[in-house]
């Protein structure tokens, strides 16, 4: 008789993995929020006072980022050998410590270490839960069920605003105690969900568990698919045989850091990377920790008001990341990347100006300060529109199969260590550069998209595998003037790979080779006997 594991299938399994995913990211979203309302919060100045030094204030506030980029390097090194849902049992478990510390803290350094551990966990989880999705679901709905873990992201963020918002009345130690205590809701949520899921079962081919991995397939595609059904054995056919050739073209790691590899490791990982460096450097965290510092310090509204416009913001931000959510699959994660950018450079630059006219003549400062308000809720819009989801997605779907874990890892790393940069260095940069520090961030944002063109190929509606056939046949850094690179359909090149790759592992009398059309130039596909 089948277990509850066993009859859970398709549609409902997928589900489960997607909730699994939102649920993890929840957590890593409300955690980005929840810091702004404490810090403001007299209970905690006053338990805390050397906080209100700007140095203090910004590592309290950034060892989190600096704990979730260990936690990604720690992802890096375990993740292939832990594997997906045990690595991410073991972020969770760090996730519950970290918030126990902090909501009991009685001394600072037990809540810089409670979020150490924290950051820690929320690194290994943000790290590991979008591969796991990506290597379960198929390619034409893995951008949009992938978004949903960032729009619930996004949405958590706004959830610990409102919190932070309700409690601004309470001058007492639950203002900022309960907001932290609060995160534990998730472990109720995603630990129930977490004990009852298959592995991976691209990671279990790469552990050569081959009967587990196709049981695996066939219940991701459906209870009526059984491990002889021709869909379920062509799916695994082709991951079968991507891997074989990946491990048949497997160079030391010497070469992969020279890029003297034919599926560009080292490249791949680079570009997630990037992703993940743009996102910091729009200044997304250094609004989501110290907007409400912001709009008390330098545009003058009362601890309510600044609270209030906080909240709204992150609403704000959750609409327009539901609005990304419908557009991923169906614009790309490329034209996303380079269109966002410059409306938020716009938006930052006027803010900034903004800001300084109000600081040269008192009369403008409040209309100023309402144009400068204004202008962090569009940034809020069009960050969502195209950076709050789209680097997560990339990131784990540009890198190949055996680097997909590392890659991500590694992406998210960046993320978190940069993350703790800018956190550290905006309280220091809104006390001494003012509205400058808006312009630094309207300067990098406009700087991203002619990169984006440049740089990087299309990954929606590609199979994982097809990404391989992308940087094997395009060894150029350039990819602007590639079609088939940076196209959003699938092209039916990849998919005549993808059928040459079953056919290769169904005979492996034969194998798949990509070869030059001569008399087009184009790439086409042809069969070589072995």
């Amino acid at each position: 008789m089948l277990g509850i594991q066993e009859r859970i299938t398709g549609s409902w399994l997928i589900a489960l993995v997607t909730i699994l995913d939102a649920g993890n990211s929840c957590w890593f979203g409300y955690d980005q929020g929840v810091f702004a309302g404490v810090l403001v919060s007299p209970d905690f100045l006053a338990r805390f006072p050397s906080t209100q030094n700007a140095d203090i204030s910004g590592i309290t506030s950034s060892c989190f980022f600096l704990g979730a980029g260990l936690g990604a390097i720690c992802a890096f090194l375990l993740g292939d050998k832990l594997g997906r849902r045990r690595t991410i049992a073991l972020g969770l478990l760090c996730n519950t410590v970290g918030a126990l510390l902090q909501t009991l803290a009685w001394h600072l350094p037990q809540m810089v270490v409670g979020r150490l551990i924290n950051g820690f966990g929320i690194g290994l989880v943000s790290s590991m839960s979008p591969v796991y999705l990506s290597e379960c679901c198929k390619s034409n709905v893995r951008g949009m069920l992938m978004g949903i873990a960032t729009c619930c992201n996004v949405g958590c963020f706004c959830i610990a605003n409102w919190i932070a918002y309700g409690l601004y009345y309470r001058g007492d130690a639950f203002q900022w105690r309960f907001p932290l205590a609060f995160q534990l809701v998730f472990l109720f949520i995603i630990a129930p969900i977490l004990a009852i899921l298959p592995d991976s079962p691209r990671w279990l081919l790469l552990q050569d568990r081959d009967e587990d991995a196709l049981f695996t397939l066939s219940r991701l595609m459906g209870h009526n698919q059984s491990v002889e059904d021709a869909d379920v054995l062509a799916e695994f056919a082709s991951i079968k045989s991507a891997i074989r050739m990946e491990r048949e073209d497997q160079v030391p790691l010497r070469d992969v850091l020279c890029s003297r590899d034919r599926t560009q490791n080292l490249r791949r990982l680079m570009l997630s990377c990037g992703t993940q460096f743009f996102q910091q450097f729009t200044g997304i965290n250094a609004w989501g920790f110290y907007l409400p510092t912001l709009l008390q310090e330098f545009v003058g509204y009362d601890q309510q008001m600044s609270r209030l416009i906080s909240a709204a913001s992150s609403t704000v931000y959750v609409g327009s990341s539901f609005a990304c959510l419908m557009l991923i699959d169906r614009i790309g994660r490329r034209k996303m990347m380079m269109y966002s950018p410059v409306f938020i450079g716009a938006c930052l630059l006027i803010a900034a100006i903004a800001l300084e006219v109000g600081e040269n003549d008192m009369t403008k400062k409040s209309t100023m300060g309402k144009v400068a308000t204004a202008m962090v809720l569009l940034y809020h819009v069009f960050f969502g529109l195209g950076f709050s989801t789209v680097p997560w997605v990339y990131s784990a779907e540009v890198n190949s199969l055996g680097w997909r874990t590392r890659g991500a890892a590694a992406a998210t790393s960046v993320n978190w260590f940069f993350g703790f940069v800018v956190v550290q260095i905006t309280k220091i940069g809104l006390d001494h550069l003012k509205w400058r520090f808006f312009l630094m961030f309207a300067v990098f944002s406009f700087a991203i998209s002619p990169i984006i063109y440049l740089f990087y190929p299309e990954t929606s509606n590609r199979t994982l595998e097809d990404m391989d056939q992308i940087f094997i046949h395009n060894p150029s850094a350039f990819v602007f003037k590639n079609r088939f690179a940076i196209q959003s359909g699938r092209p039916q090149l990849f998919i005549d790979a993808e059928a040459l790759r079953i056919a290769h592992e169904e005979n492996n009398s034969r194998e798949a080779v990509l070869a030059p059309d001569e008399k087009n130039g184009l790439p086409r596909f042809s069969i070589t006997e072995v």
